[in-house]
């Protein structure tokens, strides 16, 4: 898998899938500048990449959640903020779901 970060929260889980359930992953991709969720995933492939130890097999590839364009994944957005790394649609989840954003700056310092 080509995922880094796993949310593991059954209430987040939870609210990310009412989200995603209501047209989330559509709405975002449309409210988030295409060039912010292209750096997100630029950057989580570096790190995934950076963090790969074996090379002779079949390699991950993708951005957040395998994503290559475009938003998939609002679990792996939220997982990947959580985590401290800069994802404006992580962020944006975070916001829409009520999870308060010190918890987001608070990992990221």
């Amino acid at each position: 898998m080509p995922t880094l970060y796993w949310l593991i929260d059954p209430e987040l889980n939870e609210a990310v899938s009412r989200l995603e359930g209501n047209g989330g992953v559509h709405r975002f991709e449309e409210l988030i500048p295409a060039e912010e969720i292209e750096a997100a995933h630029d950057d989580y492939r570096r790190r995934r990449d950076a963090a790969t130890v074996r090379r002779d097999g079949a390699q991950p590839s993708g951005g957040v959640g395998g994503t290559r364009t475009g938003l998939k994944c609002l679990h792996a957005h939220l997982a990947n903020a959580l985590a401290g790394n800069e994802d404006a649609v992580g962020a944006m989840v975070a916001d829409t779901i009520g999870l308060p954003t010190l918890i987001i700056e608070s990992v990221r310092d």
